[in-house]
């Protein structure tokens, strides 16, 4: 039986270490992020029917309100923030924190390629994703965040049970991935004014290493998966919905340093209720 940690051992150390280094100290960046509100949707809370179950027999979750970023993070975006913490710059990160391939596309250290500048920014590790995210005052958005931002269409809060709209997403999936990226924010914006959660790029999750499935049956009772994983020993459900399926499966293949041309991220905040 095949098992992938998906965090080497020492995650929380490694993890403590980035967050202590380099991103502190940066109040423009963060009020920047405060200001920003008309570039962050709000995502009322819900209780949300999972794909990926938190314990056996439990199939839904309630998530809280949260304010999140209208479109992924741009280049530009994150230039600005190397520029400010250049202990991310591709010639200066500490290996332990991305692997080979850290903004590979940039034409150098510190510039995103000419033209690319309001392209999702991709090639960055969840440690550099977390570390961007932190230096604004927000975060990552959790698995089950993005699953309930992801579920909604144009119109409704949840359209998974649309055909129509599920061979949309699976249409993006059959795209050659070699094609350059369009800019943020051509897609539609959902039913909560987000933009590109589909057919642009994957996107980091905060909760990475919790993110543990078995797709083999036979592993799903298994209780030495549950003492290893915790809650992340995950059942997948909603064998229906393959592009989520294929989203998880793209996830938990990752480590936090690990980076890929098709992964980018956006930032999210916890939301109180607007009048």
């Amino acid at each position: 039986m095949k098992r992938r940690a998906l965090i080497a051992g020492g995650f929380g150390v490694v993890l403590a270490l980035a967050s202590s280094t380099a991103f502190t100290g940066n109040a423009a960046l963060a009020d920047a992020g405060a200001r920003a509100d008309a570039s962050r949707a709000h995502v009322p809370g819900a209780t949300l029917t999972t794909i990926l179950p938190p314990a056996p027999g439990q199939k839904s979750v309630t998530v809280g309100a949260f304010d999140i970023d209208r479109t992924p993070v741009t280049n530009a975006q994150f230039a600005a923030f190397v520029a400010g913490h250049s202990t991310w710059r591709r010639d200066r990160v500490a290996r332990v924190f991305v692997d080979e391939s850290y903004l590979r596309e940039w034409s150098g250290p510190s510039a995103p390629a000419p033209g690319s500048r309001n392209q999702p920014v991709t090639g960055v590790s969840w440690f550099a994703a977390d570390a961007y995210c932190a230096a604004r005052g927000a975060r990552l958005p959790t698995w089950y965040e993005w699953e309930l931002l992801a579920a909604a269409d144009e119109s409704v809060a949840d359209a998974r049970q649309d055909p129509a709209w599920l061979q949309g997403i699976l249409d993006w999936y059959a795209r050659p991935a070699n094609a350059a990226l369009p800019d943020v924010g051509r897609g539609a914006a959902n039913y909560y004014g987000v933009r590109d959660v589909h057919g642009l790029v994957w996107e980091w999750v905060q909760d990475l290493s919790s993110m543990m499935v078995s797709g083999d049956n036979r592993e799903q009772g298994d209780p030495d998966l549950s003492r290893f994983c915790g809650t992340g020993a995950l059942s997948m459900e909603q064998k229906e919905n393959y592009a989520m399926l294929m989203r998880i499966a793209t996830l938990s293949s990752m480590k936090a340093s690990y980076t890929s041309k098709s992964m980018g991220f956006r930032c999210v905040t916890d939301g109180e209720p607007r009048p």
